[in-house]
């Protein structure tokens, strides 16, 4: 009897889950485990958390919704406070597991863990399958590791005509947890009742809003609408579940595509398609480049003219710039976990190029708060903002007064967020005050 280990990653869910299904297919026995450590006694790099409130709330819907789904199957989701590295080589050597298998994941520290247990476990059976890409790597008409394309166009030219495989169905049954196994909840004790956001984690929640989307004429004018900075029909909505892998991106093209046949195909609903191509060009750009998603100069050999000033950077997260529509953005993203495309855009050009701050604590900071961080799309669009990623143009710079004069034009919006309030002194300490030496 075969005991298997699927470690849930950046894919909870049961709909489209290639991976949990070959786990299901092979082993007899199968121990669902996900690790979330929760000491967060020293701070991460850049001066903050792993997870802000919205964001690991969120996380924590999600692991709930899955757990009951899971559940509902006969199995148990055993959600453990610790490193993966830690909790695994325990549940090997006391459940006999032979067989462990994962989802692909674009980060270069889960691919690391990955990779060192392959290297403690060479008896057991390790299996990995993407699940958070349009595309398996070996249906791509090059080598992601040493012909990715160097920019979205060229990578886009490549794939648009290619075959994108249709999900698959919702895993039914799955094999039970070995009969001493005993699961704990300890994920809803963590969950705030009384902290209420815009979107609710878990499968459950984004099917529904998937459904709800397409069945309004949303995608039809979704082009015309989808840079305002707020309004929740302007966008798709969908990238907090995709983050998480609540929600496959097989399974929104399946609608989209859906809606195209029964309902309108326009440029619009072509531009949902162009959009989910961004996301799966980023997946493989970290997946191509490593370790080198986090490193100041990027993907180049270009070290930009930026450095860290503290107290700027503090006024850029507490939204007190004199940058009205930034501070009203920063504010947003505090309160809610989330701000627009657009939105993103102009508050990471504002750090680099007005403040001149090193785009990597702004990375970082979106990292703590977003509800939708998804390691590849916020390293690789922050770098694509300060010059050193995949763009031809070599960074973004935002007319600050223009972007306001397009979007917000009444500043209905910065009165909304408190965009207004700034004290008038972005440095307070200047080359003057420095001791002499």
């Amino acid at each position: 009897m075969a005991t298997g280990l699927f470690l849930f990653q950046n894919d909870l869910r049961l709909h489209d889950n290639s991976a949990l299904a070959l786990a299901t297919q092979e082993a007899d026995h199968l121990i669902c485990v996900y690790c979330l450590p929760v000491n967060n006694a020293n701070r991460y790099p850049y001066h903050i958390d792993k997870h802000g409130i919205y964001r690991k709330q969120f996380l924590l819907q999600s692991l709930h919704n899955l757990a009951e789904q899971l559940s509902h199957r006969g199995q148990s989701l055993h959600v453990i406070l610790d490193h993966p590295l830690n909790v695994i080589p325990e549940l090997i050597s006391q459940y006999n597991v032979s067989m462990i298998y994962t989802s692909e994941n674009a980060g270069v520290y889960e691919q690391r863990n990955w990779h060192t247990l392959k290297g403690r476990y060479p008896y057991i059976t390790f299996r990995k399958i993407a699940t958070h890409t349009l595309f398996d790597a070996v249906e791509l008409p090059f080598d992601v590791k040493t012909s990715l394309p160097p920019t979205f166009s060229q990578f886009r030219k490549q794939v648009d005509e290619l075959e994108i495989r249709s999900p698959i169905t919702t895993i039914a049954k799955l094999p039970p947890s070995p009969g001493r196994l005993k699961a704990f909840d300890v994920v809803s004790p963590m969950i705030n009742p009384k902290l209420l956001a815009d979107f609710n984690g878990g499968e459950k929640a984004a099917l529904k809003h998937l459904e709800r989307y397409f069945t309004s004429n949303a995608p039809s004018r979704y082009k015309l609408t989808r840079n305002e900075l707020d309004g929740w029909e302007n966008s798709t909505k969908c990238s907090p579940w995709l983050a998480l892998g609540c929600l496959s991106a097989n399974k929104l093209l399946k609608h989209l595509s859906q809606y195209e046949t029964d309902i309108e195909c326009n440029e619009s609903t072509q531009w949902i398609k162009f959009e989910l191509l961004w996301r799966e060009y980023f997946q493989w750009y970290a997946h191509c480049y490593g370790s080198r998603l986090y490193t100041f100069s990027g993907i180049t050999s270009t070290l930009p003219h930026t450095a860290f000033y503290p107290e700027r950077f503090r006024r850029w997260c507490e939204g007190n710039t004199p940058y009205p529509i930034v501070n009203a953005l920063m504010n947003q993203l505090r309160n809610t976990g989330y701000i627009s495309n657009r939105g993103r855009q102009i508050a990471a050009s504002c750090l680099v190029n007005e403040l001149s701050v090193d785009w990597r604590y702004g990375a970082a900071f979106f990292e703590e708060h977003l509800i939708d961080y998804d390691t590849a799309s916020n390293w690789g669009n922050w770098q694509y903002i300060a010059g050193v990623g995949a763009d031809p143009q070599q960074g973004r710079h935002f007319n600050l007064a223009k972007q306001t004069a397009l979007y917000d034009p009444s500043e209905e919006f910065i009165r909304k967020w408190g965009g207004d309030k700034y004290d008038g002194n972005i440095d307070s300490v200047d080359a003057s005050d420095w001791p002499i030496r």
